[in-house]
């Protein structure tokens, strides 16, 4: 389990979908039947291996958030001589780089935080279902495949928008995107990329965008659920929780490296197959 959230937390597949889909296919019932979301032991072993996810994330890209952060030390001391509101003035030539990126990544990340706090167990409760999640797997082929087919029709010398130049209201409605992987099989990165490419960015800075405004909320999001893991619910998975916490922490890292990598040059069209195939195939399994 912790080799598989690794892959597909990054992968645009939806780790949540095979979160749900693989007890259901392996016919571990005792770990979820009965249980909601609030008191779901299996839940709790899940939040930690998106916890080692994140660390996986976060290791790979130690540079460019060290960067971001020492950017954000460079702008709160040209506030000094420029003001406060110098911190706003996005297009202003005296802004850094880096601080603006870690500003849009702020941006980005507050639609899923705030919709997540509100409607995370309650979407879990209604659509965290084996037949739900291979629907929304199909579902999330499509938006891959659609989003390709959009990225085609813009031709292909269009021009893209470097990363560094992305408007605050492209990297809301980037980070919007987000709020569509609460439902279990649909993809964060793939949905999130799908955006970024609306958005003017080509395939390579979809994906780095994807992954950085990933790691936060997937860390946060844990952390904050974490602590039940020391609690009565952690009782009997607390060793299983960081075993597969470790093996995902391996694999987010392989995973990101390889599809940074793989998105130089090729497409989110494989993924949106593999998509289609498995998720249909689930739907004939448990409909």
């Amino acid at each position: 389990m912790g080799i598989v959230q690794g892959l597909t937390e990054l992968f645009p597949v939806s780790s949540l979908g095979h979160g749900v889909l693989i007890p259901a296919l392996f016919g571990w019932h005792n770990l979820v039947s009965s249980q909601s979301a609030s008191q779901s032991f299996f839940l709790v072993f899940l939040i930690g291996l998106h916890v080692g996810t994140a660390l996986g994330l976060l290791i790979y890209y130690r540079r460019t958030w060290i960067a971001l952060f020492q950017g954000l030390g460079v702008q709160l001391g040209r506030t000094r001589e420029d003001g406060v509101s110098s911190l706003w003035r996005l297009g202003d030539d005296r802004i850094d780089k880096n601080y603006r990126l870690l500003f849009l990544l702020a941006v980005g990340s507050l639609p899923v935080g705030i919709v997540g706090i509100l409607l995370q167990n309650k979407l879990r409760e209604l659509f965290a279902k084996p037949l739900a999640a291979a629907v929304f797997l199909v579902i999330n082929g499509l938006i891959l495949l659609g989003g390709e087919a959009l990225r085609r029709g813009r031709g292909r010398h269009a021009s893209f928008v470097k990363l560094d130049d992305i408007s605050p209201r492209g990297a809301l409605a980037v980070g919007s995107a987000q709020i569509l992987a609460l439902f279990a099989g649909i993809s964060r990165s793939g949905v999130t990329m799908v955006a970024g490419l609306m958005s003017g960015l080509d395939h390579e800075e979809s994906a780095n965008f994807a992954f950085l405004l990933a790691t936060p909320v997937i860390l946060m999001a844990g952390l904050y659920k974490l602590p039940e893991l020391f609690g009565s619910l952690g009782q009997g998975v607390r060793l299983q929780t960081l075993v597969g916490a470790l093996f995902a922490l391996v694999t987010a890292y392989i995973a990101v490296r390889f599809l940074t990598r793989w998105f130089q040059t090729k497409t989110l069209t494989p993924f949106a197959i593999y998509c289609l195939i498995a998720g249909a195939l689930c739907v004939v399994r448990f409909a």
